[in-house]
């Protein structure tokens, strides 16, 4: 049976976190998406939109390194590594990038090229130019529902914002 009825409900709510991977409010917020994630499985998205800040020295080698973890098939688990251990990606850039790839049993060799050759710029470019279209100006801000949440250090009740956008959503299907 394909009735648009059950296509429409199928889809799942769509979660956009714009995030950087070496900033501590994103780390923070970590716990958040985790919960997020398990509490809804496949009925919310969660999708990754990177928004590298021109203070983090390794901000657009992270975002680049997170696309080519998802092109190799362990985009989530990368940003949960990556992101949980903030002061070592400070301390040790792109050398930290590969060694979490390489333990994470991702090919750090294509990792390292893929930080050479820019491949994934592109990408990344084009989230940071979409949230700034939409009102983004740091991280982490959620979209979801077409609303715009903004996180920071003052993230304080945003996760029960977020179910209550999720849960409004998911029950209007």
């Amino acid at each position: 049976m394909n009735d648009s009825t059950t296509d429409r409900t199928a889809r799942p709510v769509v979660l956009d976190v714009w995030c950087e991977l070496q900033c501590p409010d994103c780390r923070t917020a970590l716990e958040d998406l985790r919960f997020l994630r398990a509490r809804y499985g496949d009925r919310l998205e969660v999708r990754l939109r990177h928004f590298p800040l021109e203070k983090h020295k390794y901000a657009y080698a992270a975002a680049q390194a997170v696309e080519e973890a998802l092109a190799q098939g362990g985009g989530w688990p990368y940003v949960e590594e990556v992101l949980g251990r903030v002061e070592e990606l400070d301390a040790r850039g792109e050398a930290f990038l590969l060694e979490v790839a390489r333990g994470l049993g991702l090919d750090d060799e294509e990792f390292d090229t893929a930080l050479v050759d820019g491949r994934h710029l592109l990408a990344v470019d084009a989230d940071r130019a979409e949230g700034e279209a939409i009102g983004v100006t740091g991280t982490p801000t959620y979209v979801i529902g077409g609303e715009r949440l903004d996180g920071g250090a003052g993230q304080g009740d945003l996760r029960a914002r977020v179910e209550e956008i999720a849960d409004r959503l998911l029950a209007g299907r």
